[in-house]
């Protein structure tokens, strides 16, 4: 069954955002509907001051705070960390990892006593056992393919070559799951995690990379500023098969972009833009409004940028940075950062 989950602000208080109460409140909700998942999870916000660790810091708080992470986890792992930090220590931030999921274990067993005392019954879904005989045929079917097709180390001719294989296995066991009554779409999928199991394998026991570098290996670097003449700033920066066209705008203070934000309306003058185009993948697509992933990349480039530009004080203008991703193979968001400190 589909699960769609609709965190609504009913009333917000501009000091405390509403990130952390979404998120838990996801969670009682999923887990109160019986839903069949392995939580409850739950979150924390992390600050750090003057040598202490403080617990779901205020906006307020958070401006003199030297770290500001968000941990998600369930009572025995932590599922996902986000963070923004100042030069802190390892030590720093992994105490803050364990600080975070220490706290937020109090909001899983409250919880977890929630569903007892509403009487939530645990949903009685099974998830499907491995068709042991299927993946066997697959296997067989593909033999050592897979692993030659990792030893192209072209991204697009290696996709190519994988396609190929894929096309002519299941075209081959297309009679047997007839007969057998194996779907399509079950192949595909188990296709697909052999690929992954097949890449995976090869880079543990051979160290080697599927693009042919080492593990500690970077890949080669080229990076030029001021590509066009008209612009304020620009650079061009590629890493291995990912490159961005970095373009950097200046703007008088009153050309901010006024924020209408649920915690209130605020004023930026530090624009970054994300652009990440179907061709940059090879492939054809809608082309029109950001799309989540150009978003959240162009939200995470711009906390890296962010973390050294000047105050409106100091310079007052407003900029704006756009990165135009050309082709990407992996990380084009820190690609963006590097273009926007050449373009800067």
């Amino acid at each position: 069954n589909e699960v769609q989950i609709i965190a609504t602000v009913m009333s917000m208080n501009p000091d405390i955002d509403g990130d952390i109460a979404a998120l838990i409140g996801a969670s009682a909700a999923l887990s109160l509907a019986g839903t069949p998942f392995n939580g409850p999870i739950a979150a924390a916000k992390v600050g750090y001051k003057n040598g202490e660790y403080i617990l779901n810091p205020t906006v307020t708080e958070l401006k003199d705070s030297q770290l500001e992470l968000v941990v998600a986890g369930t009572a025995n792992a932590v599922l996902m960390v986000e963070s923004e930090a100042e030069l802190l220590s390892e030590e720093v931030m992994l105490g803050a990892v364990t600080f975070g999921h220490r706290e937020m274990q109090k909001v899983i067993n409250i919880i977890n006593e929630l569903t007892v005392e509403a009487g939530t019954k645990p949903s009685d879904w099974v998830a499907p056992a491995k068709n042991d005989s299927m993946i066997a045929a697959l296997k067989e079917a593909v033999g050592d393919q897979l692993a030659s097709a990792f030893q192209v180390r072209d991204k697009l001719q290696r996709r190519d070559a994988i396609s190929a294989i894929k096309k002519d296995v299941l075209g081959a066991l297309a009679p047997r799951a007839t007969v057998e009554g194996w779907a399509a779409g079950d192949l595909s999928k188990e296709f697909g995690e052999l690929e992954y199991q097949t890449m995976r394998g090869s880079v543990l026991s051979t160290k080697v990379r599927i693009d042919g570098r080492a593990l500690d290996t970077v890949r080669p670097i080229s990076a030029k500023a001021g590509v066009l003449p008209r612009t304020h700033g620009s650079a061009l920066f590629t890493r291995g098969e990912t490159q961005a066209i970095v373009i950097t705008t200046l703007g008088t203070a009153r050309d901010g972009q006024v924020i209408d934000a649920v915690s209130g309306e605020y004023k930026e003058n530090f624009l970054f833009h994300y652009n990440f185009p179907p061709y940059s993948v090879g492939e054809c697509g809608r082309f029109g409004a950001p799309k989540r992933r150009e978003i959240g990349h162009g939200r995470l480039a711009k906390r890296g940028v962010l973390a050294v530009m000047p105050s409106l004080e100091e310079f007052p203008y407003t900029i704006r940075v756009v990165s135009e991703i050309t082709e990407s193979n992996g990380s084009s968001s820190m690609a963006s950062v590097c273009g926007s400190s050449l373009a800067l």
